[in-house]
């Protein structure tokens, strides 16, 4: 803790009030990071265009796989180059074994085949990446109150059989409990019985930062509906591949899964090996 506190604070030192660009979030395994530069720059991840909002806001994100480097260039209105080299810490990943989980939902049966292509298509959708919208920019809330029973990256056993890792934060809750929004956004996707996720909904917070919410028991909320941080969404349930009521809170840019807790103001890195931070408060 103390030498990632010496980092950020040199990291916050070298960083003038006229630099090209200055970036908020952790550079890892599975973070969201969020920037700001002159609304008419051009900016590129690795020889592909983000989107810029009319505010010089953008966002990208590194997955739970992404290799050691990464390179953003900031292309200014006048010409100059601003070239950030970035390392992309790793992060260790738990194994978690589940047992008791409803066999249909490990091994589907044929008949529920079709239902599943037609569920990923609506999901494929709802993640489009086209509003260019700031609310990804902000400090996020916890959607739900809870402990933590699962975390974001683990890899998943379900009764005895490898599956992909868990692409969320758990948050173990009864039943009922509230469930928020937790930054500004439009509603995408508004589905009360999905078959793996059960009452699902998903957030479009702009430049494709989309946020998912699994197993929900009540949907409360309807497509293209605008929510505020707080606004309330839905409820805690267990619905759809579950063990028991918990939320599955889950975070997206543009196709690449990532640690939505992250977000949220004062939550540091999970990995044992963890990534800078750079910029922000």
């Amino acid at each position: 803790m103390k030498r990632l506190a010496l980092a950020l604070a040199l990291v916050l030192v070298a960083l003038p009030a006229e630099a090209a660009v200055i970036l908020k979030g952790y550079v890892e395994q599975g973070s969201l990071v969020t920037g700001h530069t002159d609304p008419k720059s051009t900016v590129m991840l690795d020889g592909k265009p983000l989107m810029v909002s009319p505010k010089g806001l953008f966002a990208f994100a590194f997955g739970r796989d992404h290799g050691p480097r990464a390179t953003l260039i900031v292309t200014m209105p006048d010409g100059t180059r601003e070239v950030k080299a970035l390392t992309v810490a790793p992060r260790k990943w738990v194994v978690q074994s589940l047992t008791g989980v409803d066999q249909k939902y490990v091994t589907p049966p044929p008949e529920v085949q079709e239902r599943i292509k037609r569920e990923k298509e609506l999901k494929l959708a709802a993640r489009v990446c086209t509003t260019n919208a700031n609310w990804f920019a902000e400090d996020f809330i916890w959607p739900a109150k809870g402990p933590i029973s699962s975390v974001f990256g683990s890899q998943r056993i379900f009764n005895g059989m490898k599956k992909n890792p868990h692409f969320g934060v758990d948050v173990a809750a009864p039943q009922g409990t509230q469930i928020v929004a937790p930054a500004d956004g439009i509603i995408r996707l508004a589905q009360p019985d999905m078959f793996f996720e059960g009452g699902l909904v998903f957030i479009d917070h702009g430049q494709g930062v989309t946020t998912q919410y699994l197993h929900m028991s009540r949907v409360d909320v309807r497509v293209d509906q605008r929510v505020r941080q707080g606004d309330t969404i839905g409820a805690v349930g267990k619905t759809g591949r579950v063990t028991g009521a918990h939320l599955h809170w889950g975070m997206n840019w543009c196709g690449v899964q990532v640690d939505p807790s992250l977000r949220i103001a004062g939550i540091g890195p999970k990995g044992a090996e963890s990534g800078m931070k750079v910029g922000g408060e």
